[in-house]
Formats: C-alpha cells, structure tokens, sequence
C-alpha cells in the first residue's frame, strides 16, 4: 500500500480522507471509491518520487505527513487527469 506501517485500514481511512480533501481543493467531483483510490494511489506515488529524489519518504510512519502526501499526490493525479483530457 501506499501509506507506510499504518496498516490496512488505517490506509483505506487516509487514502479516503486525503481524496476527499484532494477533491475539494481541486473543486472536482468524485465518489467514496474514488476518493480511497485516488488517496491511496496518490500516496504511493507521492511516496516514491519523494523517496527517489529526497532519499527517503517524507511521511514514513507519520499519520498526519502521510495525509499531506496522500492529498498532495491525489491533487497532483488529478490535475495530470485534466490535462491528459483537454480540460485544465
């Protein structure tokens, strides 16, 4: 999973909890499912290109670093969603 030694469903929590800050911030409009998805996977994305550039993750074990890389990875999933479709 994205979120790192959080567990199951604490992953499933933040992943929904940071896709629907994400969407919210990104004025979009999405469902539960998409929301953990796009939380969860924002994560892991986040995740592994902070780790790839900075060495190490930046929310390694932290509840509320791995909510703010969850939104920021959603947010970013998104806007690159936009983009790809022609509707930035």
């Amino acid at each position: 999973m994205g979120f790192a030694g959080i567990g199951f469903f604490g992953s499933l929590i933040l992943g929904a909890l940071a896709g629907w800050i994400a969407e919210k911030v990104m004025n979009s409009d999405m469902g539960l499912l998409a929301n953990i998805g796009l939380g969860i996977v924002g994560a892991f994305v986040a995740n592994f290109l902070l780790g790839f550039f900075l060495d190490a993750p930046l929310g390694a074990g932290s509840w509320i670093m791995q909510l703010v890389v969850g939104t920021a990875g959603a947010c970013a999933l998104i806007w690159t969603t936009r983009k790809l479709r022609g509707r930035a």
